[in-house]
């Protein structure tokens, strides 16, 4: 007679069936309504095992759509970055987080399944979102820079370009593999970038 049926104990197998639970969740009630209860009740496993592969709801989700940072890592360099400082900050944080070879690998293979697939596609624009534009705005509303600053155009707009210079760059060095791009140090392109990111989140006055 066989025994009773149980919660799995932790494995390999385990943390790949919580991965598959967590991008079923994920895809039916976004980041914001999916729970890490539902996510372990789907697996089959205790709420604490969740845990145990995974301290943070932002973690697996990174995990889940093979982004190795917590997003939580850029929120506390765009929220407490000095703000004379927020573009070279973000430039350099997204140059160190995707440079090693590991990173360029994930950051092209992320790109490719978004590309072909909605569903993957989504994750990564919640993760830009969630890591990236949302607390751009906060900060900068935060700072009295929320609506049209100089007469440049109103924030989202500022921070959507901004988020476009990083991603854009990160494909051609990263996943196009453009020569003049991909030869650059890291301190080149912060150099390079920098002042554009910093210009579309904190416009300068006129001359």
């Amino acid at each position: 007679m066989a025994g009773p049926r149980g919660r799995r104990p932790a494995g390999e197998d385990t943390r790949a069936d919580i991965l598959a639970a967590a991008r079923a969740e994920f895809s039916r009630r976004g980041y914001e309504g999916a729970s890490l209860r539902a996510i372990a009740r789907a697996a089959g496993v205790d709420p604490k095992l969740v845990h145990h592969y995974f301290a943070t709801k932002g973690e697996l989700f990174g995990a889940m759509v093979d982004i190795p940072p917590d997003p939580h890592i850029f929120a506390d360099t765009i929220l407490f970055a000095p703000l004379e400082e927020l573009g070279e900050m973000l430039v350099r944080l997204f140059v160190a987080t995707w440079d090693p070879q590991a990173g360029r690998e994930r950051f092209a293979a992320m790109f490719a399944a978004a590309a072909a697939n909605e569903e993957q596609a989504e994750f990564v624009r919640e993760f830009m979102r969630r890591a990236v534009f949302v607390n751009v705005m906060k900060r900068l509303e935060a700072e009295g820079l929320g609506g049209s600053v100089n007469g440049s155009p109103a924030l989202p707009v500022r921070a959507s370009l901004a988020l476009s210079q990083l991603v854009g760059m990160g494909v051609l060095r990263y996943v196009v593999r453009q020569p003049t791009l991909a030869a650059m140090s890291e301190d080149e392109l912060v150099a390079s970038l920098a002042p554009i990111v910093q210009e579309h989140l904190v416009p300068r006055p006129p001359v």
